[in-house]
């Protein structure tokens, strides 16, 4: 039974999410960032490119966290909607670039704002010269939270390509066809929980 309510709920986020989604797309097409070359030899989407050219996958992003968990921090920039009922990387503190109004807007059930604090409770989490690595579904807000932050000053800041759950698989042949199986920080064996730590997820403060 808590199986079945999970998975209604979590379903229900998604459709949110989803909609949200073409709200932000949407708003960022007249303010495009330039392209950047990926500094490996694997060509991303353009909605994946930063201007820092900075890219990890889900697992390498684990290893490098693994290796030095002092100096280097994961960033979770989803909705905390999603940080909550989806599943979070263990050590991941979730700092929303975006937020959803549930006001229906444009025939949509939900509309997504920009968070007017996202770089304000980014400093005070971490500092410029810090390493961070930022995770979203699948790495599309990841790239526009790395803009924000070189905007601000930040330089080693990392998108994670695949984030939390992965890109579509879109062979029509594969079994999990039209699913997020083909890679992604739950796909990887990388730790992750649905356990929620208050003091790891930093809400937008009135000013």
């Amino acid at each position: 039974m808590e199986v079945t309510k999970m998975s209604n709920r979590t379903l229900a986020l998604l459709t949110i999410v989803s909609f949200a989604l073409v709200a932000l797309a949407e708003g960022q097409e007249g303010n495009k960032p330039p392209k950047a070359k990926p500094r490996k030899a694997v060509e991303l989407p353009e909605e994946k490119e930063t201007f820092l050219g900075l890219y990890v996958t889900a697992w390498e992003a684990y290893e490098k966290w693994k290796a030095n968990p002092d100096k280097v921090k994961v960033l979770d920039v989803r909705f905390p909607e999603e940080y909550v009922f989806v599943g979070h990387a263990e050590m991941a503190y979730n700092i929303p670039v975006a937020l959803i109004s549930y006001e229906p807007k444009d025939e949509k059930p939900c509309s997504m704002t920009p968070n007017p604090r996202f770089v304000a409770e980014v400093k005070e989490w971490a500092k410029p010269n810090e390493t961070i690595l930022v995770m979203c579904r699948s790495g599309g807000r990841g790239a526009i939270a790395v803009n924000t932050l070189a905007k601000a000053g930040y330089k080693n800041v990392y998108n994670i390509t695949d984030g939390m759950e992965g890109d579509l698989v879109t062979d029509p042949a594969n079994s999990y066809f039209g699913k997020r199986m083909k890679n992604g920080w739950k796909n990887s064996g990388a730790p992750w929980t649905y356990d929620v730590n208050p003091e790891q997820i930093r809400l937008p403060k009135s000013d």
